[in-house]
């Protein structure tokens, strides 16, 4: 099951608050996020969401400041959920009026696109400059997308455009296929990518699983035109309530570490983190892992480098 399949699929139980001991809270910084989301279905349709689940309904404005409460998140940067291609501009305008009014975290956006589309250069290249709209992403990682997909070259030809314009492009992949996203970097030096939620491990990968989502992370690591969002793991299987910030160490340390403290920003992924657990369950547990670190180290993956990289 994939991971957009495993969210639509998967119902939102009460959720449990019991991940983090006392002793493990601590006080919260300055903190953008780097990958929210919104919907409206009122507005909006999302082809993928399953009629009668628990993300069958509104995630708005008002929600997200629910669940962010008290935890200081000064700006937030909206990642697209997927609206059926011909709701893409619509999109766009929607988040356009949102950063415009300044009522709410949500400064910038990443919008949905399709490199591959005859129509993308008309689509895109309107952004170019833009104060508000920062990059494209079209989510891969479903089981209709053929395996070597980024490297058609027409697909690669919209993502070097991207660079032309300024504009970055999120890869949200299988892990399996990190080595194909390595290719696909080379191929565009001049564009930016960000590597969402950490290339996507598994809590249920098998030890060589793990070596292989290392080598492919390191991989991109080494292409200086990326960066990694330090997000959305968790709904790869971290159950509600089971998880402490020691067991998810391991997949947060290896990114810092292999991408460095420049290169990576902080990403809250609600409400896809409401599979695992609490937006506040999520920024403590990271909180608590990253607390042996430099305060400068703690501050450029919480804020700094996202104001950097989006030009906030």
């Amino acid at each position: 099951m994939n991971r957009r399949d495993f969210l639509a699929a998967t119902a939102v139980a009460p959720l449990a608050v019991a991940t983090l001991t006392a002793k493990e809270t601590v006080a919260m910084p300055a903190v953008i996020d780097t990958h929210q989301h919104l919907w409206d279905l009122t507005q909006f349709k999302l082809g993928w969401l399953k009629a009668g689940s628990d993300f069958d309904h509104n995630f708005t404005p008002k929600e997200y400041a629910s669940a962010t409460e008290g935890l200081n998140v000064v700006k937030a940067v909206y990642m697209e959920v997927d609206v059926v291609p011909e709701q893409q501009q619509k999109e766009v305008d929607f988040l356009l009026e949102l950063c415009k009014s300044e009522k709410t975290p949500t400064c910038a956006a990443v919008v949905s696109g399709r490199p591959n589309s005859d129509e993308f250069a008309k689509y895109v290249t309107p952004f170019k400059g833009s104060k508000y709209i920062k990059g494209i992403r079209q989510v891969l990682h479903v089981d209709s997308t053929p395996a070597g997909y980024c490297l058609d070259p027409k697909f690669v030809k919209g993502i070097q455009l991207l660079g032309d314009l300024g504009l970055s492009y999120d890869l949200c992949l299988r892990p399996a296929e990190l080595p194909d996203f390595a290719k696909l970097i080379d191929e565009c030096p001049g564009t930016r990518f960000i590597l969402d939620h950490c290339g996507n491990p598994r809590k249920d990968f098998t030890a060589a699983q793990t070596e292989a989502w290392k080598k492919g992370t390191a991989a991109i690591a080494a292409k200086k035109n990326t960066v990694c969002k330090v997000s959305g793991f968790l709904a790869n299987g971290w159950e509600k309530g089971m998880w402490k910030a020691d067991d998810i160490a391991p997949v947060v340390d290896h990114i810092l570490d292999t991408f460095g403290p420049d290169r990576v920003m902080f990403g809250g992924d609600w409400p896809v983190v409401l599979l695992a657990g609490t937006y506040k369950d999520w920024l403590t547990a990271l909180k608590v892992i990253i607390k042996g670190r430099p305060e400068a180290d703690q501050k450029k993956l919480l804020h700094d480098n996202a104001a950097k990289f989006y030009g906030l």
